[in-house]
């Protein structure tokens, strides 16, 4: 979405401003509404009486959008908006009137062409927020159909009253869709990115109208919504709306549509075709439109049935549509994969990428139903795994995978070690490292991270700041942050979910905001601490993970790391940790746990042997966890430009003796 509404100028009587404004809540109203829905910053409105201070204005200042009343104070609307145009001003001008009679005078005795479209007012604030979002979807919608798959719902109707009351209806339920799919979103930017990838609504008034912009959109339609008597070659046709259906469904069968008339005889024209029939006389309207919505267009949870009807399961995201896969008779599954139904609830979950490869895929491809079962669920758990790659989510039991998660828990940052983790992670993903090498496979072990909010919550609710600052000896200090009886509830039940999907052998690893800096790297200062995670009783691994955190909490303020934080330029208390709980990787045998190998490696070798170069680096690798390495002791040394040219001893005895004893 490129065209955001973000200034809007009223063009109003004084009086008309007064009905808008309700007592001076109108902007306030705007502004709620926007938040409750999660929608980027309401627009500003600026009011203005006068035809000649809207000119001057607009030619001062640069507006998204012109809405006018008909009641202006000294030149008629229609002369507002030429003028406007003259001076080279290309804003779109919406009209909003009171009533049919007022509006019907207007365009039948005005040019009303100038106008981007007429609204009417019915007292309820939120055809404001209709009157923006139909001008953002209707510049935005190429770009991003294009570019993001974005999908499309076609509203045909050309009484105003009547598109007035639908459009702040289906915006609302979209939007509701949003909240929804935010609720699942794996981290922020996926949240953002799923509100701002919600169906785009195309408002048509004639047949012709209507059939270009189904046939622009034609693979991004969502769903039509359609009047039945509307204007078609320039004249009113009283079956205008059957005929676009028909025309819809012979060339794509799959799209819902809902028919809508005053005359009830036309329900049956409706079936006969394919499509839902609602009643505008109906008490229940709106009500009805947006039980469509929700039933069809994909916005509720996914109902699997039998093709009598019947309901065999229901999935209200992606990982329990897996689950039901699995189990649903074989019928349902062939009843909804024949009418597109589970690609059609993708797209409206703004899941393009597993929807496109699901779409093209048909029930005869497929040997049996169980091939089909089969392939639906291997579908979802790859996009899965894919969306999951490379990133750092927010942790949530349902998604976070032990072997491919690089999850967050809390809010504040991440802190150096993991920041550098997550960024090692995105290389591997975005560079296809990961299975670059037969029989290897190179990966980021998964992990979750605290984030250093949940430090400053620890340190505050027990009142720890200003003793840790003190000069405390450092076994008094980690007695005293074991003892701390608060931890954040919260993230004690992420933490305890964690420990439910993850069994190995853990490292509880510290990642301050300092550490890993360029030119202060902090290395060896703060403490890691390892923890088996294999007791039966899980009160006693959520305990010694818990007892780990705090100890790295602790190591903060530990007289090494006080000292070396003397010889830089920063403060102490400017220092934040973050904690990584990462798996150890290597293999259990006999009741113990045996690393694999670990190593340094540095971009420069001050000692490099022919032909190697200084530039060409140089590793070191140990069995173990790495503490070897650190501590200098004997560990097999290389360049990674010529890994088989190794360090060559005289003898025998003295290879041995400059080998790796014991890890």
């Amino acid at each position: 979405m490129r065209f955001k509404v973000r200034d809007i100028m009223l063009v109003s009587s004084l009086y008309d401003f007064y009905l808008f404004e309700e007592d001076g809540r109108l902007y306030d109203i705007i502004r709620q509404e926007y938040q409750v829905f999660n929608l980027s910053h309401a627009p500003e409105i600026t009011h203005v009486s006068t035809g000649e201070e809207a000119i001057e204005l607009a030619s001062e200042s640069h507006f998204d959008l012109i809405i006018t009343t008909l009641h202006v104070e000294d030149m008629h609307v229609t002369k507002l908006a030429e003028m406007i145009r003259q001076n080279g001003i290309d804003t779109p001008i919406v009209i909003l009137a009171y009533d049919n009679q007022e509006r019907k005078d207007l365009t039948t005795n005005y040019d009303i062409s100038v106008f981007e479209r007429i609204f009417i007012w019915q007292g309820d604030y939120r055809i404001l927020i209709g009157i923006i979002k139909y001008i953002e979807d209707k510049i935005n919608v190429v770009n991003d159909t294009v570019l993001a798959g974005v999908q499309v719902i076609i509203l045909v109707e050309d009484n105003v009253k009547f598109y007035s009351s639908y459009l702040p209806l289906i915006y609302a339920e979209i939007f509701k869709q949003s909240q929804r799919l935010i609720a699942e979103g794996i981290n922020l930017t996926h949240k953002f990115l799923r509100m701002r990838a919600r169906p785009k609504i195309l408002l048509c008034s004639t047949y012709e109208e209507a059939w270009e912009n189904f046939e622009k959109y034609r693979e991004y339609i969502l769903g039509i919504i359609t009047d039945i008597n509307f204007r078609r070659g320039g004249e009113k046709d009283n079956e205008a709306g059957i005929r676009f259906a028909k025309e819809v469904l012979a060339v794509q069968g799959d799209i819902p549509i809902l028919l809508q008339s005053s005359n009830g005889e036309y329900e049956k024209s409706a079936k006969e075709i394919g499509a839902s029939f609602v009643l505008k006389g109906s008490p229940r309207l709106l009500h009805e439109v947006s039980e469509f919505m929700v039933n069809n267009f994909g916005f509720g949870d996914f109902i699997f049935r039998s093709p009598d009807g019947k309901q065999v399961g229901i999935a209200n995201n992606l990982i329990a549509l897996a689950e039901m896969l699995k189990i649903v008779p074989e019928e349902s599954i062939k009843f909804h994969a024949e009418r597109n139904h589970f690609s059609n609830w993708l797209k409206a979950r703004t899941e393009f990428w597993l929807a496109h490869r699901l779409r093209p895929k048909k029930l005869t491809d497929f040997a049996s139903g169980e091939e089909l079962r089969q392939d639906l669920i291997n579908s979802i758990n790859l996009f899965l795994e894919i969306r999951q790659k490379g990133i750092i989510t927010d942790f949530a039991k349902d998604t976070f995978d032990p072997e491919n998660s690089f999850a967050r828990i809390g809010g504040g940052s991440l802190g150096g070690k993991a920041r550098g983790l997550g960024f090692v992670n995105m290389l591997i993903t975005n560079y296809d490292i990961a299975n670059r090498f037969d029989d290897i496979r190179i990966y980021v072990p998964s992990a979750v991270v605290l984030g250093t909010d949940v430090f400053d919550q620890f340190l505050e609710e027990n009142k720890l700041t200003n003793l840790a600052l003190s000069k405390v000896d450092d076994v008094d200090l980690i007695k005293i942050f074991l003892e701390a009886k608060y931890f954040p509830e919260e993230v004690r039940k992420q933490l305890k979910e964690f420990l439910e999907i993850v069994r190995d052998p853990l490292a509880v690893r510290s990642s301050s905001l300092l550490e890993d800096s360029q030119f202060q790297p902090f290395a060896g200062v703060y403490q890691t601490y390892m923890i088996p995670n294999s007791a039966g009783d899980s009160k006693q691994r959520m305990e010694e993970l818990l007892q780990s955190i705090k100890c790295v909490y602790a190591s903060t303020f530990f007289k090494a790391a006080k000292n070396y934080m003397k010889a830089t330029q920063y403060r102490l208390e400017e220092e934040k940790m973050a904690v990584v709980i990462q798996k150890l990787v290597g293999t259990s045998r006999n009741e113990r746990f045996y690393p694999d190998f670990a190593g340094v490696a540095k971009s420069y070798n001050f000692y490099p042997v022919a032909p190697q170069k200084s530039q060409d680096g140089i590793a070191m690798a140990a069995l173990g966890l790495g503490k070897t390495v650190v501590d200098g002791g004997n560990s097999v040394r290389f360049c990674p430009k010529y890994p088989k040219h190794l360090l060559q001893f005289f003898s025998a005895k003295e290879t041995v003796k400059n080998s790796q004893q014991d890890f």
